[in-house]
C-alpha cells in the first residue's frame, strides 16, 4: 500500500513543489485536452449495437438522446469534460492529503517491521511446542505404561494379600477359639475359622503352597477344639429343654436361635458330631413333647361329658319295665343326644385358644369330646407349626420335625384309639370330620405341610367309626320292636323326633361339604324310618288315627328340618309329597264322618243328568232329605270338626291348615249339590232349605279369621 502511495503522489509532488506554493495551475499540469477526435475509424464494430440498444431503452439517459436527436458526439464530449472535472477534483483532495498519507506510510512500514519480528518470534514458538508434543507423547507412552503396571501389581497385591488373610491364623482368634466363653464375638470368630477351613481345602492353588504347610497343623488344632468346646455349649442349652415347666419356645427363639451358627459349623466341619446335636435335640424333644401332650391328654379327660352310649339310636326304647329299674332319664327326652344344638358353635371356634384344663376344672365344667378334640389339635397345629419352624431354621432339615413328633403323634393316637372305639356319638364324629378339614385349610393357609399326612390318618379313622354308628341307628330302625315303641298317642313320637334331628343335624354339617355318600345313607335311614312309622300307625284301630298320627309326625320331621336350615333338599321334599297325600285322605275322612250321606250321593249320582231317560232319574225325595239334614246341623258339624282338629294336631297352624282344606272341599261337595238340584224337576220346592254359598264361605273366612 506504501508502495502505491509512493508511485502515485511522489512525481507530482517533486516536480510541481514550487508551483504548488506559489498557486496550483490546472490548465498548465492537464495540457490542452481535446475531444474532438476522429471517430471514424477502422478499429470501431457497429456489431451488437442493435442489442445493447434494446438492453439499454429503459435507460432514461439513452431514451432522452434516442427521443430528442441530441448529437452523439455533443454529448461524448460533455461526459468527458464531466469526467475530467471529477479527475481534477480527485487529484486536488489527493494534494491536500498528502501529509496524512506520508504518516500513513511511515506507519505501516513501522507495522511491517514489527510484524515481521512477531513472525520470527512465531516461528521459534511453533518450534518448540512441536517438539513439547512429541516429549508428551513419548511421556503419555511410559505413563499408559507405568498405570498398566501399577494395576498388574495392585491385583497381584490384593491376591497375596487375601492368600495372605485367609491363611494366616492371627493370635487373637486362637485366643478367642481356645480361651473364649462362647458368645457372639466367639460365632464371628467361628465363622472367620470356617472361611479358612474351607478355604485350604477348596482352592487347588492353596494346597501346593509352602504356607500350607506350617498353618494346617494348627488349623486342625483350632478346628477339634472349637468343634469340641461348641459341642459341650450346644448340649448343655438343649439338656436346659428337659427342665419342668421350661417354656419350650421362648427358649428356642431367645436363647437357641442365636447359636444357630454352632450347628452350621458342625455341619460343616464336624460331621460326627453335629448328628450327636442332632441325636441329642431329637431324643429332649421327643421326650418332652411326648409328656407335654400325654399330660395335657389326662386333664382333658377329666373335663370329658359322654354324650351318648351303644343303647342311644334313634329306634331303641331305653325304658326298663322290670322289677329293677334302672334310674336314668329316659332317652326320649334327651333330644340333646341327636340335636346339634349348640354344639355346632365349636366350628365358629375352631381357631380359637385350646382349653387350659384347670382352669376348666377348677369352674366344674365339662364338654362334649369335640371340644376337647378340637383343643388337642389346636395345640398339635400350634406346638407342630413353631418346631417346624425352629427345625427349618436352626438344623435347616424339615425331617427332623418328623423324628421328634413321632413320640407325641404316638401319644396323640394312643388316646384317640380308645376313644374311638368307645365313641357312639354320630353328630360328635361327624363334628369331629369337620374340624379335620378346618384345620387342614389352617395349616394349608400357614403354608405348613408338615401334618398332612396326620390329618389324613385321624380322617381315614373317623369315617369308619361314623359309618359304623350310623350303621347302628339305621338298624336300630329296622329291627325295632314295634309292640314296644308304640305308644296310644297320635303326637309326634320320640322315635320320629329323634330321627328328625339327627337327620337335620348330619345335613347341616354335610352343607360346606357334599359328602355323596352320606347323603345316599341318609336315604337309607328316612326309607327305614318311614317304613317303621307306618308300622307304628297300623297299631291304632281307626284309619283317621292313623292318618292323624302320620301327619303328625311328617309335620314335626319337615319342622324340624326347615329349622335347620333350606338345605333339608330331597329328603325334605319326600315328607312334604307324604304330607300332602295323608292330609287330603284325612280330610276326606273328617267330612264323610260328618256329611258321609251327602259325600256319597254327590259322588255317585250328581255327575247325573236328571233330565235324561235313566232308568232311575233323580228325584226331589231322594234329594229333600240330604238338603234338610246339612241345613239343620251344618254349623253343628263345622264346629265339631274344629273340636276334632284342635285335639288331633299337635301343630296348630297344621291343624288350621287341614280345617281350612276340609272345610274347603265340604264347600266344593255342597255347591255340586246346589247345582244337581237346579236341574231336577220341581227342584225349585227345595230352595228354601239350602243353605247359600255365601253363608258357608262366611262360616269358613270366620274360621280363618278366629285362627
Amino acid at each position: 500500500m506504501s508502495e502505491i502511495a509512493q508511485s502515485t503522489v511522489s512525481p507530482s509532488f517533486g516536480e510541481n513543489n514550487d508551483t504548488s506554493k506559489n498557486g496550483f495551475d490546472l490548465g498548465a499540469f492537464v495540457g490542452d485536452l481535446s475531444v474532438e477526435e476522429d471517430i471514424s475509424s477502422d478499429d470501431i464494430s457497429l456489431e451488437g449495437l442493435q442489442q445493447e440498444l434494446e438492453e439499454c431503452k429503459d435507460d432514461e439517459v439513452v431514451a432522452n438522446i434516442l427521443s430528442k436527436g441530441t448529437k452523439m458526439r455533443d454529448y461524448t464530449k460533455g461526459v468527458e469534460n464531466n469526467m475530467r472535472k471529477v479527475e481534477l477534483d480527485s487529484i486536488q483532495d489527493y494534494i491536500r492529503e498528502s501529509d496524512n498519507l506520508v504518516s500513513l506510510h511511515d506507519q505501516i512500514r513501522d507495522c511491517d517491521s514489527i510484524l515481521s519480528q512477531m513472525e520470527t518470534l512465531l516461528s521459534g514458538f511453533q518450534a518448540e511446542i512441536g517438539s513439547i508434543s512429541s516429549d508428551i507423547k513419548v511421556l503419555q507412552e511410559k505413563s499408559m505404561d507405568m498405570g498398566l503396571r501399577l494395576k498388574n501389581r495392585k491385583v497381584a497385591e490384593s491376591k497375596l494379600a487375601e492368600f495372605v488373610e485367609d491363611i494366616i491364623v492371627p493370635p487373637r482368634m486362637v485366643d478367642i477359639i481356645v480361651d473364649g466363653e462362647v458368645n457372639e464375638e466367639y460365632m464371628r470368630t467361628l465363622e472367620i475359622l470356617s472361611k479358612k477351613l474351607k478355604f485350604v481345602e477348596v482352592d487347588p492353588m492353596v494346597k501346593a503352597s509352602k504356607a500350607l504347610k506350617d498353618v494346617q497343623p494348627e488349623l486342625e488344632k483350632l478346628r477339634q477344639k472349637a468343634v469340641s468346646k461348641v459341642f459341650d455349649f450346644i448340649v448343655q442349652k438343649l439338656y436346659a429343654l428337659r427342665k419342668p415347666k421350661t417354656n419350650i419356645q421362648i427358649l428356642q427363639q431367645s436363647v437357641l436361635l442365636k447359636y444357630m451358627y454352632i450347628v452350621s459349623f458342625l455341619k460343616e466341619h464336624g460331621k460326627e458330631v453335629y448328628n450327636e446335636v442332632r441325636a441329642a435335640y431329637i431324643d429332649t424333644m421327643n421326650k418332652v413333647l411326648s409328656a407335654h401332650f400325654r399330660a395335657y391328654i389326662q386333664a382333658l379327660e377329666k373335663l370329658q361329658l359322654d354324650i351318648a352310649t351303644s343303647n342311644d339310636l334313634i329306634g331303641v326304647e331305653t325304658r326298663s319295665t322290670g322289677l329293677f329299674t334302672r334310674v336314668f332319664e329316659p332317652l326320649k327326652n334327651r333330644s340333646a343326644v341327636f340335636a346339634l344344638g349348640d354344639r355346632i358353635n365349636i366350628l365358629k371356634e375352631i381357631d380359637e385358644p385350646a382349653l387350659i384344663p384347670h382352669i376348666a376344672e377348677a369352674s366344674s365344667t365339662k364338654y362334649p369330646y369335640e371340644v376337647l378334640f378340637r383343643s388337642l389339635q389346636k395345640l398339635l397345629m400350634d406346638t407342630a407349626t413353631s418346631e417346624y419352624h425352629f427345625c427349618d431354621v436352626f438344623f435347616a432339615e424339615e425331617s427332623i420335625f418328623y423324628e421328634i413328633f413321632s413320640g407325641p403323634f404316638g401319644v396323640i393316637d394312643e388316646h384317640f384309639s380308645i376313644i374311638l372305639q368307645n365313641c357312639y356319638d354320630a353328630i360328635g364324629l361327624m363334628l369331629m370330620i369337620c374340624i379335620i378339614r378346618q384345620h387342614q385349610l389352617i395349616m394349608s393357609r400357614r403354608r405348613i405341610p408338615c401334618l398332612d399326612s396326620y390329618f389324613d390318618k385321624v380322617n381315614i379313622s373317623l369315617w369308619p367309626r361314623f359309618k359304623m354308628v350310623f350303621d347302628m341307628h339305621l338298624s336300630s330302625l329296622r329291627n325295632a320292636n314295634v309292640k314296644t315303641l308304640w305308644e296310644d298317642d297320635v303326637h309326634p313320637h320320640f322315635v320320629m323326633r329323634r330321627y328328625a334331628e339327627f337327620t337335620a343335624s348330619l345335613i347341616h354339617l354335610n352343607v360346606e361339604y357334599g359328602d355323596g355318600q352320606l347323603e345316599l345313607n341318609l336315604e337309607r335311614l328316612r326309607m327305614a324310618v318311614d317304613d317303621l312309622l307306618i308300622k307304628l300307625a297300623k297299631n291304632f284301630p281307626k284309619p283317621k288315627l292313623q292318618t292323624v298320627f302320620l301327619i303328625n309326625n311328617y309335620d314335626m320331621t319337615i319342622a324340624v328340618l326347615k329349622e335347620a336350615g333350606p338345605e333339608g333338599g330331597k329328603i325334605q321334599m319326600n315328607f312334604e309329597e307324604l304330607l300332602k297325600s295323608n292330609t287330603a285322605l284325612f280330610v276326606e275322612e273328617l267330612l264323610q264322618e260328618h256329611f258321609n250321606d251327602l259325600i256319597k250321593f254327590v259322588k255317585t249320582r250328581a255327575s247325573e243328568d236328571p233330565t235324561s231317560s235313566s232308568d232311575k232319574p233323580i228325584t226331589v225325595a231322594e234329594v229333600e232329605p240330604l238338603v234338610k239334614d246339612f241345613a239343620s246341623r251344618w254349623k253343628a258339624a263345622i264346629e265339631l270338626m274344629h273340636k276334632d282338629v284342635i285335639t288331633s294336631f299337635s301343630n296348630f297352624l297344621c291343624g288350621m291348615e287341614i280345617l281350612r282344606a276340609a272345610l274347603t272341599q265340604l264347600l266344593l261337595y255342597y255347591t255340586r249339590l246346589s247345582d244337581c238340584i237346579k236341574k231336577i224337576v220341581g227342584g225349585s220346592t227345595l230352595n228354601k232349605d239350602l243353605v247359600s254359598i255365601s253363608s258357608i264361605m262366611y262360616e269358613i273366612r270366620k274360621y280363618s279369621r278366629t285362627f
